[in-house]
């Protein structure tokens, strides 16, 4: 019997066994074609088409890369602005990290670049992914995201949209969820990689990573677009019932009716026979290590069965919630010279 109605839900969430958990006998791929299908409606996509109106709004030369600033129509009167950095050695076309950033002022933290209070600190907790994978000798790829940095209003003193003021809910109205729509922005950034940039990114070697809610992001999309073949979330998975049921979340973290279907554990089967590589820190107190270990053993479980154990791998870093990047990138690295062109 219970009085208090969170530990009634969180009660009732841990006795509910997914509909749609992989049961480990039946043929994967049929599996995956039904479980994708309902993320998908989950997510609340697809949305409708759209030309893509892509627009080049600046090139110019750093130290290291050449940066083309760019925009582009998502859905239909959303438009996207991006970057796309490029080493300045490059010789040929390069793989490409799609660099997600979580809750942050805008896509200036992952070139490692400070505007605002706070931004240093988030800086030297290891988000500059752009000015990381060009250092690691790829491609980078970053977009503002939705209800963040430009494209949420950000306030210093009062956090981004979704958060500040319950932006991201409305979507929820209409059926659709902030995860969703970041995924939709995340699919087309890759359809106007493909479309404008081959002369510099070799688009059979696409890597995505993400932080705490660009990791969200990074794992959603990697579960429904096998585009991506080296998927490395930090700071983000891990079972629901021991971190989005229980613990504090932005808005943006839910999306209706998907621990009915699914655990995290059993997203991430959508994953194989791809590139797994979730990052996370042993003292993150947002996404319990405990939590994080059950729903990876879960995934790699099936990873070992298909013969793929040796690329479905965990991430420790010995701290909170960051991205550890001495730990992650000699693992990323090696996992994508030896096996990404084999996925």
């Amino acid at each position: 019997m219970f009085y208090n109605s969170h530990d009634f839900i969180k009660n009732l969430t841990g006795n509910t066994k997914p509909v749609l958990r992989y049961d480990g006998k039946s043929d994967l791929k049929k599996w995956q074609a039904a479980a994708r299908e309902k993320l998908y409606e989950l997510l609340g996509l697809p949305f409708a088409e759209c030309d893509d109106l892509f627009k080049i709004k600046n090139i110019c030369k750093k130290n290291t890369h050449k940066q083309i600033d760019f925009i582009f129509q998502s859905e239909k009167d959303y438009f996207v602005q991006g970057s796309l950095c490029v080493p300045n050695d490059a010789k040929e076309p390069l793989p490409i990290v799609i660099c997600l950033l979580g809750h942050a002022t805008g896509m200036h933290i992952g070139m490692g670049i400070a505007k605002y209070q706070g931004d240093q600190e988030l800086i030297d907790s290891g988000r500059d992914f752009v000015r990381q994978a060009i250092s690691q000798g790829y491609c980078a790829a970053i977009i503002e995201w939705r209800y963040m940095g430009e494209a949420g209003r950000y306030e210093a003193d009062g956090g981004p949209l979704c958060a500040r003021k319950n932006a991201a809910l409305p979507a929820l109205l209409l059926g659709r969820s902030a995860i969703g729509e970041r995924v939709w922005d995340v699919k087309r950034l890759m359809d106007v990689i493909e479309k404008n940039f081959r002369e510099y990114v070799d688009t059979e070697r696409i890597i995505c990573m993400g932080h705490s809610g660009g990791g969200t992001a990074c794992f959603y999309t990697s579960c429904i677009d096998e585009r991506i073949k080296l998927s490395m979330p930090s700071g983000s998975f891990c079972s629901f019932d021991a971190s989005i049921i229980p613990l504090h979340h932005c808005c943006c973290n839910y999306i209706p009716g998907i621990r009915k279907y699914f655990d995290m554990g059993d997203l991430a089967m959508l994953i194989a026979p791809r590139i797994f590589l979730p990052v996370c820190g042993i003292n993150d107190r947002d996404f319990p290590i405990d939590g994080v270990k059950k729903s990876f053993n879960e995934v790699k479980q099936v990873y070992e069965a298909i013969g793929k154990g040796d690329i479905c791998r965990l991430v420790e870093g010995n701290g909170g919630h960051q991205f550890y990047p001495d730990d992650a990138w000699p693992i990323a690295n090696s996992l994508q010279g030896k096996y990404i062109t084999e996925v």
